[in-house]
């Protein structure tokens, strides 16, 4: 028996950032006034951009009922979480081996990376101020409304053509790395994970990050010109995405070096449902859209560019795998969700800290979850509902509307009934030993 009820609602923590939605346009708003998040007052001319749920010390979550911090109250009882876990994760402390959140996004977010695990107890142990626990954190994006990021590098042969046909781009980079490049990668046994050539794509990765600022400003101030003269040519002239790439991001932030990554990294566009994951040293961008979004318990980012933040272009250049691939590489894809009936949809990505569940039902309808081997926390993103949970014939139950967000304990049986007059929406994200 638990020695506190298993299934609880909770208080996340919002988040104000730049390149946040505003005021209601933002579903990290929505949520948060529509759960009634205490002392919340919407701002519509503030910008909304995350919605933490998890006990990250630096936007912990805590217990509705009480205003306890949810930390606290996990680590007064162990067995809401399980002993596997608190095992396995070294969760003694109450700290959940993931974050979950919700990203509402205007503008592009900067280009970044995040470390691994090594590399982020390094960082913390050094500059403390900065990066702000010694944890990786890999992280999965799923689309909840049509989502557009940058993600990982291109594969090599379009970076190698874009060098040959923009020179504005080619021109930030010694011609030698260039003709080195554009040689290796044109060679039939070039191999886009080999030792060669991550060293060559490091290498042109390094300069365009490391160019002289006035240099850099020069050929993006020409490149937008040509871009908005009609200028594109060769493969930009067939892809008008990067075109309209280039020149949104230039407007979000002028004369940014991170412009250029638009010719380094894969432009990837998501329909709702759709997911990617991103591991540590792979570089990245959101765009635009809302995602519900998980990662490992961190907080840990290493900047270059698109942003007003400091920027550690040693570390991120240093950090990074330097794989290229298409953006299938980093899709994750859905699959049924074990002993439920139907209506949940599991993103199960490669590592242990956490995986998420999708789970719609329809009015008037019943989803039923076995119990997971560990805790989870869950968000409601349409419509409204009941939790219930127990087993047998004693089953507690709880009215749940949007914005809600709540606590499910380890080894808890629940169910999810809609409404009549309502569909029933919720992300669940979940740890297992």
């Amino acid at each position: 028996m638990h020695s506190t009820t298993p299934v609880f609602k909770i208080i996340p923590t919002t988040q104000k950032y730049d390149w946040g939605k505003v005021g209601r346009h933002s579903k990290v708003a929505q949520f948060a006034e529509l759960s009634r998040v205490p002392n919340f007052t919407l701002d519509e001319s503030a910008p909304y951009g995350e919605l933490w749920m998890g006990t990250h010390p630096s936007g912990p979550s805590r217990v509705f009922a009480s205003g306890e911090i949810l930390s606290e109250h996990l680590q007064k009882h162990p067995d809401l979480l399980s002993q596997g876990v608190i095992k396995k994760f070294n969760a003694s402390n109450g700290n959940l081996p993931f974050l979950f959140k919700v990203l509402s996004i205007e503008k592009a977010l900067s280009i970044q990376t995040h470390p691994d695990k090594k590399t982020a107890e390094v960082l913390h142990a050094n500059q403390p101020h900065i990066y702000k626990d010694p944890n990786h954190k890999p992280e999965m994006a799923i689309a909840i409304t049509p989502f557009r990021a940058l993600c990982g590098f291109l594969p090599l042969l379009q970076i190698s053509i874009y060098l040959r046909t923009t020179p504005e781009f080619s021109a930030l980079i010694p011609q030698t790395i260039v003709e080195s490049f554009i040689t290796l990668v044109g060679l039939p046994d070039a191999n886009a994970s080999g030792p060669a050539e991550k060293a060559a794509l490091k290498t042109v990765f390094e300069a365009v990050m490391t160019a002289e600022e006035h240099h850099f400003k020069a050929q993006l101030a020409a490149l937008v010109q040509r871009y908005e003269s009609g200028g594109a040519r060769g493969m930009e002239g067939e892809n008008q995405t990067v075109v309209d790439l280039v020149l949104q991001l230039n407007r979000q932030f002028p004369g940014d070096i991170g412009v250029f990554c638009a010719f380094l990294l894969n432009d990837v566009s998501l329909k709702p449902g759709n997911a990617i994951f991103l591991g540590a040293g792979e570089p990245h961008a959101y765009v635009s859209g809302d995602i519900m979004e998980c990662m490992a318990n961190s907080d840990n980012v290493i900047r270059a560019g698109l942003t007003p933040k400091l920027r550690d272009i040693p570390n991120l250049v240093s950090g990074l795998t330097y794989i290229s691939a298409p953006p299938s590489k980093h899709v994750v894809y859905p699959e049924s969700f074990k002993g439920a009936e139907g209506l949940s949809t599991l993103y199960d990505p490669p590592i242990p800290e956490f995986s998420v569940v999708h789970v719609q039902v329809p009015h008037g309808e019943e989803e039923k979850h076995e119990p997971v081997a560990g805790p989870s926390i869950t968000v409601v993103t349409g419509g409204q509902g009941r939790l219930h949970w127990g087993s047998g014939e004693d089953w507690e139950e709880l009215a749940v509307s949007l914005g809600d967000v709540l606590f499910i304990a380890a080894d808890t049986e629940v169910k999810f009934s809609g409404a009549e007059e309502a569909n029933f929406e919720l992300y669940r994200a979940f740890v297992e030993a």
